[in-house]
């Protein structure tokens, strides 16, 4: 059995691997199958959709290990009480120790719950104009659309973990709204309003259950380093009300396989300091106590998540809460997020990170090709000359994941992509100003962006070539 204070931490404190480990899984079957229905009656072209299975799970033969290159900070930008995107590290904290048998449920009735919405993209654009702004300025004019040129996806952290780790998945389905614009995929989660209510309407159990992983994330945090928070009126060690509408998220650039990705997510805290770069970046996760195998196999399971979640965005510690039912918290564990994948390794039903991300290259590989082909001509009568007809760009596809079985790519028609728009100035899943941007009808930046304020790069906002030759990847 998995011994929550031993056997897992003591993994913390081995020397990572230096070499690859060889992997396995099944040959490859024939897994592609594309069928096309009937012409839709709008000026889209012919409706059709790509199915792509997933690959077996079970070890059996070799794999060549598919490269991840270490992530590298472009920047960071806080969202403040008031939902503002700012480009500051004023929602940074720092990481402090718990009390010992911190409640859980303490500032319950204080939550200040963000309500669930759909999730867009636009703040991650906002950090993706920002680059391009800071490369035109150091480098000259052009010199961002350049970078963004060699860029394949831009995507948040949460949606390539779901991608990664779908093969293990065996209990939600989800979908995403994609589009490809100038050579870039740009990947959001599409939510129905069914979905976003009933995410909202959540059961008073699992609300409570919710709440304890911020509540963690208050008792571990503060607003200074190594010193916990003594706010009056609270217990010693509570960094503060829960408010989710506060966060403070970094954005990376990375590469898997062939594939130069753009990815923004969430840092719960920093250890003792930061310096624009990721070394000393903390996650923190809460999981019940394990009080059995059973615990064991459940807790082995969500580690797919936590090693993904972190590995994306080159967090390279998860401090993990142990927690009672009531929520009550018995003890915290470190885990160095490289070191993860041998707590699981040979075990029976164990998790592979390369069957992940041999699926992620063959997924995003598979993804571009179909939406990067040129749009078939709508037929006779069907085409009134509109410029949603003949902007490839502007096509939106649905992709659903279903697990067990795999994926399904389809595009959408005109209702469909204004569902999608919901009644924003957008094109697609895009603001409309930064497709405008990006599809070269603005030259300039956009009028709402003071340029004049931008200050020169500092140590996390520095822009690495993208075409470079140079490579590091992690080894796990």
């Amino acid at each position: 059995m998995l011994k929550q204070e031993l056997r897992l931490g003591s993994m913390s404190k081995r020397k990572a691997s230096r070499s690859p480990e060889c992997v396995h899984r099944p040959a490859k079957a024939e897994r592609l199958t594309t069928n096309a229905s009937t012409p839709s009656t709008s000026s889209r072209p012919p409706f059709s959709h790509t199915t792509l299975s997933y690959p077996s799970t079970k070890p059996s033969q070799p794999v060549k290990p598919v490269p991840f290159q270490q992530p590298t900070g472009l920047l960071t930008f806080s969202y403040t009480s008031q939902r503002v995107l700012e480009f500051t590290d004023s929602a940074l904290r720092y990481y402090v120790d718990p009390p010992p048998g911190a409640d859980l449920r303490y500032g319950y009735e204080r939550w200040i719950k963000r309500p669930e919405e759909r999730t867009r993209l636009d703040g991650l654009l906002r950090a993706v104009e920002r680059v391009m702004q800071r490369a035109d300025a150091s480098t000259g004019p052009g010199s961002g659309a350049k970078w963004l040129r060699d860029i394949a996806v831009v995507t948040w952290r949460g949606i390539m973990t779901k991608i990664l780790t779908a093969p293990y998945e065996d209990r939600d389905r989800f979908e995403l709204n994609a589009m490809y614009v100038n050579g870039t995929l740009y990947m959001e989660e599409h939510l129905s309003d069914a979905r976003l209510r009933e995410k909202e309407d959540l059961a008073p159990k699992q609300r409570l259950q919710t709440y304890y992983g911020y509540s963690f994330e208050s008792w571990c945090t503060s607003s200074s380093p190594g010193i916990p928070e003594r706010l009056d009126g609270h217990p010693v060690g509570w960094g503060g009300d829960v408010d989710t509408n506060v966060q403070w998220c970094s954005v990376i650039k990375t590469k898997l396989g062939d594939s130069r990705l753009v990815v923004g997510g969430e840092v719960d805290c920093v250890r003792e300091r930061f310096n624009g770069k990721m070394d000393t970046f903390v996650e923190l996760k809460t999981s019940m106590s394990i009080r059995n195998a059973g615990d064991e196999a459940r807790f082995e399971k969500k580690l797919l998540k936590f090693y993904m979640q972190s590995f994306l965005l080159g967090v390279p510690e998860i401090v993990v809460g142990f927690r009672t039912p009531a929520g009550r918290l018995t003890t915290t564990q470190t885990f160095k997020t490289i070191q993860i994948p041998r707590l699981v390794r040979g075990k029976p039903g164990a998790w592979d990170p390369q069957v992940c991300f041999s699926w992620g290259q063959e997924f995003l590989t598979t993804l571009n090709s179909i939406l990067s082909a040129p749009a078939e001509a709508a037929k006779d009568g069907d085409n009134d000359g509109s410029e949603a007809s003949s902007e490839p760009e502007a096509q939106v596809w649905r992709i659903v994941f279903v697990p067990g079985e795999g994926v399904k790519v389809s595009l959408l028609d005109e209702a469909g992509v204004r569902d999608v728009e919901g009644g924003d100035e957008r094109v697609g899943i895009l603001p409309r100003w930064y497709y405008d941007r990006i599809a070269d009808k603005d030259p300039g930046p956009p009028s709402s962006v003071d340029t004049s304020s931008v200050p020169p790069p500092t140590t996390n906002v520095t822009l690495p070539s993208a075409t470079t030759s140079s490579f590091q990847g992690w080894h796990i």
